[in-house]
């Protein structure tokens, strides 16, 4: 078993939820590319990446609690240490806030955001007892700057960000950091029915906003701006550098979504500042 505390020229060893496909695959081999350890995961245990020594996978269900446990003291048990843990396993769910499924929209939080959760809390553990780690979540650029359509989506990526903000300034203290990646539209599965449901659609009020906002979306599989492979390498570079960032947003359309997004914010802000300011107590 590895030492607990690796050498500054040691490759770290990464624990990857859903690396069976899309931004995970892709992940998986920019981190062995780069001479690090990957322990990955997928439902089955089972994976279509070339047999590597530096690759390990594992079953795991994110929405099985017990199985996160199990699968985050296994993946330690390998090396002796964790030192990057990536969230990564996730889908979408398009539709009208209105008529969204509720059933439907539970299960999609399961994943998304308790699978997340549960995964923090079985790494943390081990992660102070080192006193060093990084956790990476991968939410959306929906988690920042929501569209039409995706709110239900957008609301399992918000509850990640708000979660790992929080995480992140308590467990700064022990060494650990968190990261927030934020793509845009990336040519991977994710619009396909592998990792995309969609939701309601019986309301005809929006069928011109979000049942149209979904057609488009739809539309654009297989036509996405942004190249996974190099998005995975963007990620690697990060966490590896002296300084990784708190928010890595990815894609040019991510880009211009925020940057809209924070003008119009920024111009809300100001144009209520007088009444904002207006509530607390008389000085």
């Amino acid at each position: 078993m590895a030492s607990d505390t690796p050498t500054t020229d040691a490759p770290k060893v990464w624990f990857i939820t859903g690396i069976s496909r899309g931004f995970g695959r892709e992940l998986a081999r920019a981190v062995l590319d780069q001479g690090q350890v990957v322990i990955g995961t997928t439902r089955d245990g089972q994976g279509d990446l070339p047999h590597h020594e530096r690759l390990h996978v594992l079953p795991l269900d994110v929405t099985d609690a017990a199985q996160v446990r199990e699968a985050v003291t296994n993946a330690h048990a390998l090396h002796g240490r964790l030192d990057v843990v990536v969230n990564n396993a996730g889908y979408g769910l398009l539709g009208a806030v209105e008529d969204a499924e509720t059933t439907a929209t539970r299960q999609m939080f399961e994943v998304n955001f308790f699978g997340a959760l549960a995964v923090m809390q079985a790494a943390l553990p081990l992660m102070r007892a080192q006193r060093s780690g990084h956790i990476v979540n991968i939410t959306s650029i929906a988690g920042l700057a929501p569209g039409v359509g995706s709110g239900l989506y957008a609301a399992s990526k918000f509850a990640l960000e708000g979660v790992s903000l929080s995480l992140a300034q308590e467990v700064a203290p022990l060494g650990i950091g968190v990261t927030l990646v934020e793509p845009g539209a990336f040519r991977t599965d994710f619009l396909t029915d592998q990792s995309l449901r969609v939701t309601g659609g019986g309301i005809a009020d929006y069928a011109t906003t979000a049942g149209a906002a979904v057609a488009r979306l739809q539309a654009q599989n297989g036509q996405q701006p942004g190249d996974p492979a190099r998005g995975a390498r963007a990620i690697v570079a990060a966490v590896l550098s002296p300084n990784p960032p708190r928010h890595l947003v990815l894609g040019t359309d991510a880009w211009n979504r925020v940057q809209a997004r924070q003008q119009a914010f920024a111009a809300n802000l100001a144009e209520w500042r007088a009444v904002t300011l207006g509530t607390d107590f008389p000085a």
